[in-house]
């Protein structure tokens, strides 16, 4: 261990994600949470291509002044951030407390990818995305999830009475994040994640009609495709698309009591592999050699389509005002068509189909979730992007 403020043993399960610790515990979270590994680390990475590149590059700030990009990161508590375009790493930059062949979480880019595996599931036939959620899962009558259907999941259009609260320690979402064992157990009712997720209760308004983003819809997503294809998600995602993507690092995802995965966002991965995942859906779900991994179809789908209206009455407008929400991934709505995937903690997945260049950002902010500090990150890769 790099960091010097804390040791191995300062660390638990009460206070992994606040900063300095998270520090350490994002790149090892498989020594404090359950997991199940999805991959073992292959062939070993090649140098970068360019060298140099990223301390070559300045941004503009919000009034005007000039900020090497380095200087950026640093601020913004990067970990690890990686340029890529055609599949070869141009440049990459660490910070001093960061191993960048080790797994880090990325929180709810975890999202994107269950998004492309449901994609995988709906091109195999063996998913509807149209039929109730209740035709894969059972859930209690009367429960959000008991009229909800999976394409209400992945556009997060779920009529669901729950807050996302990252700093709650007593409410529903501390309650959540116990069933998922990210949270001290304490004297409280044992649970699973699928107890909490099928008894959480709908608002007045029908499914379908805003997007209020909730992390439940696509853990429940994760248990869907599951079902679906009769194969535990870890397994799925290996055989599927981490392994025939051409991943090269170790990569695993938390489970809870009972080994459901925590698909909304407990994967763990290097941040070359999820450069290499942008570049497989920015290639429209196409490897090089022409394997079909994901369904164009659903690529263009994710591209093309999405809710305004639903988008313009929901949690996260101010991010995006001309943006959009689709099977798990953000439209940011600017002239150059990008798109990402985004996790607490500034986790970023940048795709820029204009220039063709690939960002990851993986950090360990102390800050959970900020929407004016979102809106700088992006306008941050989207100047980047634009650079090179």
């Amino acid at each position: 261990m790099t960091v010097t403020e804390f040791t191995r043993k300062d660390v638990t399960l009460a206070n992994w994600r606040q900063h300095p610790f998270s520090q350490w515990s994002f790149q090892n979270l498989e020594e404090l949470v359950p997991s199940a590994r999805i991959i073992s680390p292959g062939s070993p990475e090649e140098p970068v291509s360019e060298p140099g590149l990223i301390a070559s590059l300045s941004i503009h700030d919000a009034d005007g002044t000039a900020m090497p990009v380095i200087e950026h990161l640093k601020k913004t508590h990067t970990d690890h951030f990686v340029v890529l375009r055609g599949g070869v790493v141009l440049d990459e930059w660490a910070a001093a407390h960061a191993e960048v062949n080790r797994p880090h979480l990325i929180f709810s880019v975890s999202k994107s990818i269950t998004g492309l595996l449901a994609g995988i599931a709906a091109g195999d036939g063996q998913l509807d995305v149209e039929q109730k959620v209740s035709r894969y899962v059972p859930v209690r009558r009367g429960s959000a999830y008991s009229k909800a259907t999976v394409r209400h999941l992945l556009d997060m259009t779920v009529s669901l009475a729950f807050e996302e609260n990252y700093l709650d320690t007593k409410g529903a979402f501390a309650r959540y994040r116990r069933s998922t064992l990210w949270n001290p157990q304490g004297a409280s009712r044992i649970e699973t994640m699928l107890d909490v997720l099928a008894s959480l209760k709908p608002e007045p308004h029908p499914h379908g009609e805003i997007y209020h983003y909730a992390s439940p819809n696509t853990d429940m997503l994760g248990l869907v495709i599951e079902a679906a294809t009769g194969r535990r998600y870890h397994e799925y995602l290996a055989d599927r698309l981490w392994g025939p993507m051409g991943a090269r690092g170790g990569a695993y995802i938390t489970v809870d009591r009972i080994g459901a995965p925590r698909a909304a966002g407990g994967i763990c991965i290097t941040a070359r592999d999820l450069a290499r995942l942008g570049q497989l859906v920015l290639d429209g779900g196409t490897t090089p050699d022409g394997r079909e991994l994901v369904p164009r179809d659903w690529i263009d789908d994710i591209r093309n389509n999405g809710s305004r209206d639903a988008w313009v009455k929901g949690d996260d407008a101010g991010l995006f005002p001309d943006g959009k929400y689709r099977s798990c991934w953000y439209k940011s709505g600017d002239e150059r068509g990008s798109f990402c995937a985004i996790g607490l903690h500034s986790q970023w997945l940048w795709i820029d189909p204009t220039s063709g260049i690939i960002l990851v950002k993986m950090s360990s902010r102390p800050v959970p979730s900020d929407e004016a500090l979102s809106r700088a990150e992006a306008a941050f890769l989207g100047q980047v992007a634009r650079g090179l």
